[in-house]
């Protein structure tokens, strides 16, 4: 063990650890330029949907970042992945260059996403024009979320109409590559407890890759609605229309990304495209039954149509590489249900945070898969000369080799408290059942499988503290995964037998406001994980058993404001991770991998006057390994980024970013040993903003 996790223990008792964590954001419309505050209130219903108590985050026994809207805006992010890059402890998977991957705390996932508290499953990437702030919770625990969120999960949380006043921004902007964006936010008041919200956006996508385009198209009215002093009902739409080229990156030669490829496109700018359409409809009731008794009711249908297809290296020498390629068609359509109850109270001189809750889901999903085959004949593969563009024979599509039908039907329930012992103790305990039945049928040979998994997952926490300002935690969560993978696409009879994957989180934490606008966290945690499977990496497209593993970690950082001109987030991760058992994929003692030692970020603005501020950025990652095989090594990295922001009047404003500054070469993702990302160039954009 490293000489930091041995002493982290002390370390923690003398609160030098921090993570980012302990900051929200106001959800009313004007809270989109409001600073990040640090409070020792508690936080009003709708504020953190992952928490679902509504209980502070200096309270809850658990990391907890949050980034609010202003955030990020001042970076310039318009997608999930570009946002969450600032989060240490969270890292990017490539995600085949068709969808968000992320690895938190070592665990993998291309699932654990929610948006306002429901699942959000499908493999695409998500949008950020119709969202006033992330959550982004560690930790396995299934009490909250359910199945998987091994590592943590993100929850996007949607922009809710203003009842009180009507407003519009629109804002617009371009980089230097050629790629723009257009935006409007209107929000009409239309009478007495009444308002309607509109959010839409057109993305245009370029940047330093050859071939690399295309374009997002989303829309999001939401109706807000007061019914009486005690209820609030909220009606939501949104539509996302992705289209781009599919890149799957570079590939590796010995034992490094290949060197002097960085815009070389190594696919078919043909046959490498993916398109997503999804739809999501959501209804949400809230009523206060009596002081300190509320029933939160959601309800939300969501589908996805989705198409890839993608020519992709998969070897390369020094004057050769190697391709090999395929197409997937996948559609979902979930239905979830969820209503909770919260009660805050007392019984006698204990004070009590109860949460009672249950959810009912539907998910049915099909799936179909072609291999590429190249020139006349039926090769799956072809070697073609090196070059900066790569000249290909004739390209087709087998018959399909894989096509699947798959149903879920999920039903949990849960119940936890956090009780008030005394003013400087709380202990929260509880537990959550879930039971999943999962049908699949192979359509190319009408074999059917299935299997009905019900487990337990409890969690326990403890919260001191020696001050109202001051919470030291200890908390310990379980959660669980069955063997079909988390996207439920199929049952492989290999792995039918199996037993669902487990997670196991504990964690020692703190949390202090220093000030009322300033805020430092601390944890150090582990995390064990068992029954796993993950990426085979000499076989992509398929999945081998590996064991258990364990990840051992510590972060610390500061988030709020140091004057009220000067806002500063900074953050440090130090993780390690190894299989604990060997198997045919791994022996006993290999690194994890998309699991760097260190990661480190740091965010700052500071306004020089009312009408003119500066932003600068950096994130740190130390070297990582592509996949398990640890035979791929993604070096190390420092990236800064800058922005200046210049207001001209309450009505009209305008911001520079420059990500990438000083036009740094790295390798941000990979997928397997051969799908490897290069990080962005140097890339400036300009936004205007206009307000009404």
């Amino acid at each position: 063990m490293s000489p930091l996790l041995r002493h982290s223990s002390s370390l923690l008792a003398a609160s030098l650890l921090a993570v980012p964590g302990t900051a929200f954001a106001d959800e009313s419309d004007d809270a989109a330029s409001a600073p990040i505050v640090v409070t020792g209130e508690r936080v009003s219903e709708p504020e953190v949907f992952s928490i679902k108590t509504g209980t502070v985050l200096r309270d809850t026994p658990q990391s907890v970042v949050t980034l609010d809207r202003e955030r990020l805006d001042d970076q310039g992010v318009q997608q999930l992945g570009e946002a969450l890059r600032y989060v240490p402890g969270v890292t990017l998977g490539q995600g085949e260059g068709h969808r968000d991957q992320i690895v938190v705390r070592g665990q993998s996932s291309t699932a654990d996403f929610f948006l306002d508290g429901l699942r959000d499953d499908a493999q695409y990437y998500r949008p950020l024009f119709n969202v006033q702030r992330i959550e982004v919770l560690k930790g396995a625990n299934a009490l909250l979320f359910g199945r998987g969120g091994g590592g943590g999960v993100v929850n996007r949380v949607s922009k809710t109409p203003d009842l009180t006043s009507s407003s519009a921004t629109i804002a617009g902007g371009v980089n230097n590559f050629g790629a723009w964006s257009l935006a409007g936010d209107g929000n009409v008041v239309l009478g007495t407890g009444a308002a309607l919200r509109l959010n839409a956006t057109y993305e245009n996508f370029d940047n330093h890759r050859d071939f690399f385009g295309g374009s997002f198209i989303g829309v999001a009215p939401t109706l807000g609605l007061e019914l009486g002093e005690r209820t609030k009902v909220t009606l939501a739409y949104e539509y996302d229309r992705d289209d781009r080229v599919v890149d799957r990156g570079v590939p590796s030669l010995g034992g490094r990304p290949i060197a002097g490829y960085d815009r070389t496109f190594f696919g078919s700018p043909a046959l490498n495209h993916g398109t997503v359409d999804a739809h999501f409809a959501r209804a949400r009731i809230v009523h206060e039954l009596a002081d300190g008794l509320t029933l939160d009711v959601t309800g939300q249908f969501a589908t996805y149509n989705k198409y890839y297809g993608n020519v992709l290296p998969s070897a390369a020498t020094a004057t050769t590489v190697t391709l090999t390629g395929y197409d997937t068609v996948n559609t979902r359509d979930n239905w979830i249900g969820q209503a909770n109850l919260v009660w805050h109270g007392r019984t006698g001189t204990i004070g009590h945070t109860l949460l009672a809750g249950i959810e009912l889901g539907s998910q049915d999903s099909t799936a179909q898969r072609r291999n590429v085959v190249f020139g006349s004949g039926t090769a799956q593969s072809v070697t073609v000369p090196l070059t900066r563009t790569l000249a290909l024979p004739a390209l087709s599509f087998s018959t399909p080799n894989s096509a699947s039908n798959s149903s879920v039907e999920s039903r949990s329930v849960y119940l936890q408290d956090q009780v008030e012992l005394a003013p400087w103790l709380q202990v929260i305990g509880g537990a959550r059942y879930d039971h999943f039945s999962v049908a699949a049928t192979n359509r190319l040979t009408t074999a059917a499988t299935g299997r009905d998994d019900g487990k337990w997952s409890p969690r326990l926490g403890l919260v001191l503290k020696p001050r109202e300002e001051l919470s030291l935690y200890a908390s310990y969560s379980k959660s669980f995964l069955p063997q079909t993978g988390d996207q439920f696409n199929t049952l492989d009879p290999a792995f039918q037998s199996l037993e669902p994957e487990a997670f196991r989180n504990l964690e020692l934490g703190v949390k202090w406001d220093v000030t009322p606008s300033l805020g430092i966290t601390g944890a150090v945690f582990q995390v064990d994980r068992k029954n796993t499977r993950v990426a085979d990496p000499a076989n992509p497209g398929f999945l081998v058993l590996t064991g258990s593993s364990r990840v051992r970690g510590a972060e610390f950082g500061l988030t709020g404001k140091i004057t009220p001109q000067w806002q500063l987030s900074v953050g440090y991760t130090y993780q390690e991770g190894e299989i604990r058992s060997a198997t045919s994929a791994a022996p006993a003692g290999r690194q994890l991998d998309k699991l760097p030692r260190s990661q480190a970020s740091a965010w700052t603005r500071y306004d020089l006057t009312k009408r003119f501020g500066l932003g600068l950025g950096v994130v740190h990652q130390s070297s990582q390994f592509a996949t398990i095989s640890n035979a791929v090594v993604l070096p190390g990295f420092t990236r800064v980024d800058a922005a200046a922001f210049v207001t001209v009047s309450e009505s009209v404003s305008f911001q520079l970013n420059v990500e990438n500054l000083t036009d740094t070469k790295y390798f941000a993702s990979a997928h397997t040993d051969n799908n490897i990302q290069p990080g962005e160039l140097l890339t400036a954009r300009v936004t205007a903003r206009v307000k009404f």
